[in-house]
């Protein structure tokens, strides 16, 4: 069995409680009238309560619209130089506070703290990138003009205007703040709905950016239900961004559409790690554990099917089952658990729902498969399968929790058509001693981000390259240049000099053409694009 390290806080009568003059202080930067609703979070470590925070309504989105908006312009005449260094004032601050921020992030998701972790260099990894490269991405572009010398074309980015970002419990600092940092240095403003279970977080990073120097009122936060509060954002916001489930995205999608702003959805996924036949079986199994278990498998690029070639599919499975039935379980603040606990009951429901599921349908166990209550109310146990079949919920369905199935394949070519069976297409694995062979199997999945010999921070991490789903894992990619841009409106400007495009004044008409006719065969000539 798993091993359960004793917590001598876990009593269920316990509080984490976050200071409740700290508590205040974060709850009045939310946009909110006077009498708001309040809403009671909870920490899933022990399910008892965190804080009260206001509910914001539709019309208080609105007023944090039209706040935000009219903050931007000046935001916005700011020189990215000055943007810039703001990001990385706030990339310090969030080095210097990360025993509070991790505190938070666990206190809020459940996670182990090492999974916490994650999120703290993530914010700073993204704030550093975009601060030193937004000038490069966001630069005016001389490019061809219609007729050579003649024509002189620049394209230029201007911001959205008001970005609204909506986005889920399972990264609380991650994924409320990384996308805002380049809508902002982009010369956006930023509306953040951020889920109800992980306020507490995302207030404290719009704390932190306060602090390192972002004017009032660039930043607005609004606290609420995403069939409301989250809805309003949609509804108003210039450009939306989206993290969450596939069936609510698509209806963001739509909404978005309908008004013919846009949008980016990072959705959910299916994953997939592949360990062939000449893996470095021991670095592989090191790298499933965190694939598969880190933050719980509340991740929505965790590997959720493990495809081993049958040559080390007997000796990886082995490892693999010891290794899991190793791993600390355990809620403290503190480092040293190798997994925290699921976010909730609804979480726990679903990753019982698919275990017992797969059971029913004859799978086997081969380790886990069991709620863990003295770890906490809704912790699970890591959870190995085998046998899984087409019948079986967690089969196809994201289970989005510490489960993950076995499957033996006999060659590459069977593994990729495993990985790409699926809806989905957000993140893969591939572990080979032979990089090239890794690269070729790479780009024959159909995901966003493929890792070699890693398990989702290598591509994760690689913040100047885009990241984003595939097929019905959702549409537009964060980080890289692709991250800022979408951010922007471009816009061409061509001046024409001495002649027009459409004639010359009192040339004939087929006489023009038939001199357009020539330039253009001697352009093709000269390889001009």
């Amino acid at each position: 069995m798993t091993d359960v390290v004793a917590d001598p806080e876990l009593d269920p009568t316990a509080t984490y409680a976050v200071d409740p003059t700290r508590a205040r202080r974060l709850a009045s930067r939310v946009v909110a009238g006077p009498g708001a609703e309040q809403h009671l979070s909870r920490t899933p470590m022990t399910g008892a309560p965190l804080a009260s925070l206001p509910v914001s309504t539709p019309e208080d989105v609105q007023v944090a619209i039209g706040t935000a908006r009219a903050a931007q312009r000046s935001w916005a005449r700011l020189s990215i130089e000055r943007r810039g260094e703001v990001l990385l004032r706030f990339h310090d601050l969030v080095l210097e506070r990360q025993v509070e921020l991790l505190d938070l992030i666990q206190l809020e998701s459940g996670k182990a703290r090492s999974s916490a972790f994650e999120e703290v260099a993530d914010c700073a990894i993204v704030a550093r990138y975009y601060a030193r490269s937004a000038a490069d991405h966001l630069r005016d572009r001389r490019v061809r003009g219609g007729i050579p010398v003649l024509s002189q074309t620049v394209v230029s980015s201007h911001p959205k205007g008001v970005v609204g970002i909506v986005s889920p419990w399972n990264y609380p600092l991650s994924l409320a703040i990384t996308d805002a940092l380049p809508a902002l240095m982009a010369g956006n403003s930023v509306v953040l709905r951020p889920d109800q279970q992980s306020s507490l977080t995302a207030l404290a990073g719009h704390e932190l950016l306060l602090e390192a120097g972002l004017p009032e009122g660039v930043f607005q936060v609004v606290l609420g239900p995403g069939a409301s509060t989250g809805q309003a954002v949609v509804d108003q916001a210039d450009y939306v961004c989206y993290t969450g489930s596939t069936r609510t995205g698509r209806s963001v999608g739509q909404a978005a559409a309908q008004r013919l702003v846009g949008f980016s959805l990072e959705l959910g996924g299916k994953n997939s790690m592949y360990v062939a036949a000449d893996a470095d079986v021991p670095r592989a199994v090191a790298g499933a554990l965190r694939a598969c278990f880190a933050s719980a498998g509340q991740l929505c690029i965790s590997a959720e099917r493990l495809l081993v070639h049958r040559d080390v599919y007997g000796e990886f499975v082995t490892r693999f089952v010891d290794a899991v039935e190793a791993m600390r379980l355990g809620t403290a603040l503190e480092y040293g658990y190798d997994m925290g606990t699921l976010v909730n009951q609804g979480q726990l429901d679903t990753v019982t729902r698919h275990v017992e599921d797969a059971r029913a349908h004859g799978a086997v166990v081969l380790t886990g498969g069991r709620p863990r209550p003295d770890v906490g109310p809704f912790a699970y146990e890591p959870t190995v399968l085998t046998g899984v079949t087409a019948e079986m919920a967690c089969r196809d369905d994201e289970t989005f929790g510490p489960v993950v199935s076995l499957y033996e394949v006999g060659s590459d070519d069977e593994a990729i058509a495993l990985a790409n069976d699926t809806e989905y297409g957000l993140n893969a694995s591939v572990w080979t001693r032979d990089v090239r062979r890794g690269r070729r199997i790479a780009a024959q999945i159909q995901t966003g981000t493929v890792n070699v010999n890693d398990g989702y921070a290598a591509a994760w991490a690689s913040v100047a390259a885009p990241m984003g789903g595939m097929k019905a894992s959702g549409i537009g990619r964060r980080h890289g240049r692709e991250g800022i841009v979408k951010y922007t409106e471009s816009q061409n400007v061509t001046a024409q000099h001495l002649v027009g495009i459409g004639g010359l004044p009192g040339v004939p008409d087929d006489t023009y053409a038939a001199g357009l006719t020539l330039a253009l065969r001697a352009m093709k000539r000269l390889g001009l694009t």
